[in-house]
């Protein structure tokens, strides 16, 4: 079977991604407390339709798709993981978890240089993406609700501009035309 015969794993893997980080971040915003809806998600949307999406993408041959959506699908995993570790005393503290967030913030920025050559609707998710991560990694280093509020409302966009690229992909490509450009 040839590549172009299988269908865009993309969008499963970017509205997984999307509708993930609108909702944490609506928390993150202050809207709502963490609660397992969102664990879910990280668990479910977030983490394993990623990685799914990743794995169809390395039948593809898509090298930047198979590292992406399967990076960020275990990056969910870890995340809820982190969230809920039933070790205690080896939870994430101090410096550990805006490390972590600096650690994903510079692989995103790498990604990010990887989208110059795509879409401009990619180039954003990427680099608001880029943007959220360090923004997390300032928000727990200063521990400032301030910050927190502005983390969120950044990742509402970062997933909201993954949604609409998801969903653009799904819309243009089953009409045959261009209903929500890409750019």
């Amino acid at each position: 079977m040839s590549n172009e015969n299988l269908a865009n794993p993309a969008p499963l893997g970017l509205l997984g991604f999307g509708m993930t980080t609108i909702l944490l971040n609506f928390h993150n915003a202050g809207f709502f407390p963490l609660d397992t809806m969102i664990l879910a998600m990280g668990i479910f949307y977030g983490g394993l339709a990623q990685i799914i999406a990743g794995i169809m993408e390395f039948k593809k041959g898509n090298t930047f798709g198979t590292a992406a959506f399967t990076s960020y699908g275990l990056f969910w995993l870890s995340l809820v993981f982190l969230l809920v570790s039933p070790w205690g005393q080896t939870a994430p503290s101090g410096i550990s978890m805006p490390l972590y967030f600096i650690m994903w913030g510079l692989f995103t920025l790498c990604m990010f240089i990887g989208t110059l050559n795509g879409n401009k609707g990619t180039q954003v998710i990427f680099a608001s993406l880029t943007v959220l991560f360090f923004l997390l990694a300032i928000r727990d280093i200063t521990h400032s609700e301030v910050i927190g509020t502005i983390t969120g409302w950044e990742g509402i966009f970062c997933g909201f501009s993954a949604f609409y690229v998801a969903i653009g992909e799904i819309l243009n490509e089953k009409l045959g035309r261009t209903v929500l450009p890409l750019g």
